[in-house]
């Protein structure tokens, strides 16, 4: 019996693409619209029993578009949301490092920097998931390359592009497929 079999399942969440519209460096309220979909997906997921985590890389306060304290406010109103909806999100992980971008101490190359799986494996064991039963949702091919470094096994990429570098476990074009293939898994 695997080490991992009495651990929680987890819904991996990239942010900007998949939470909110990618604007580029979305650090405040302003320009934080959600994805269509977002709330049924996340209902949808913890009606299966999933933990929503989110992961997402934060280069814009490496790159001093936005500091910390921004980032924690934004995320603070955004949990916001989703609890308005009696959603959760029960964590939110994110890399504020870039290896070439960042300016002053983020001027790092960080193992949490997607597609590094620093900030899956720390929510892995954080929260005690088994990442078998995990699935993650990115909108980048870092954010499929991440999830099979952390051995996260179903990944799905969100993008109308097609990346020869990763093979996602799905790819959609619209978030609301993932409600779809989320109900299949769980049948």
């Amino acid at each position: 019996m695997s080490h991992y079999s009495n651990r929680h399942k987890a819904l991996f969440l990239d942010r900007d693409g998949v939470i909110n519209i990618d604007h580029g460096y979305v650090g405040s309220r302003e320009r934080f619209h959600f994805v269509d979909g977002i709330f049924d997906l996340v209902q949808v997921a913890q009606s299966f029993g999933y933990k929503t985590i989110v992961v997402t890389n934060q280069a814009g306060i490496a790159r001093r578009y936005y500091t910390e304290a921004d980032l924690d406010v934004l995320h603070s109103w955004m949990l916001s949301c989703f609890a308005s909806r009696n959603l959760a999100l029960d964590a939110i992980y994110y890399c504020p490092f870039h290896p070439t971008k960042g300016k002053g101490g983020y001027l790092h190359d960080s193992y949490d920097r997607k597609p590094k799986p620093g900030m899956l494996c720390k929510a892995i064991s954080d929260h005690t998931i088994n990442p078998s039963r995990s699935i993650l949702i990115g909108d980048s091919p870092t954010d499929i390359l991440a999830a099979q470094a952390a051995d996260v096994s179903t990944s799905i990429l969100l993008s109308s592009t097609t990346y020869v570098d990763c093979h996602p476990t799905y790819q959609i074009r619209q978030l609301m497929q993932a409600v779809t293939i989320l109900n299949a898994l769980e049948r």
